[in-house]
């Protein structure tokens, strides 16, 4: 899905991966423009997209992060999804094999916080 500010399209968020039967989990993936960055963008994709695909049958989502990306290591702090751990190598940037940090939200957690309900301030089950 695009993000739209203004009619501005200003990033982007994606559920990918996704897996059906015992998994029931996708892949989350997102960008936002650096002009747009800090204003809370990118968090409310996020949770939108998971709250979509929790709604729409899916288990878990996970994210998986670059350790030297300050920004989105702060939308995941930011949303207080679960740390995992650190998949060496996992996926092929840049003429690379880069290492990510995972996250990752199951439709069974509590999530709470300003973020978490499309309504911001309210917890969601």
């Amino acid at each position: 899905m695009v993000i739209e500010v203004d009619g501005r399209l200003v990033g982007r968020v994606t559920l990918g991966r996704i897996e059906w039967g015992a998994e029931r989990g996708g892949t989350l993936g997102y960008w936002v423009s650096k002009d747009d960055a800090g204003q809370g963008i990118a968090p409310t994709a996020v949770v939108l997209m998971c709250e979509y695909a929790f709604g729409q049958g899916l288990h878990r989502i996970e994210v998986a992060i670059r350790p030297e990306n300050s920004a989105s290591l702060a939308v995941a702090r930011k949303l207080d999804l679960r740390e995992e751990g650190m998949r060496q190598s996992y996926l092929y940037i840049d003429g690379g094999w880069k290492d990510h940090r995972v996250f990752a939200a199951t439709a069974s957690e509590r999530r709470s916080g300003e973020w978490w309900t499309g309504a911001r301030g309210q917890v969601s089950d």
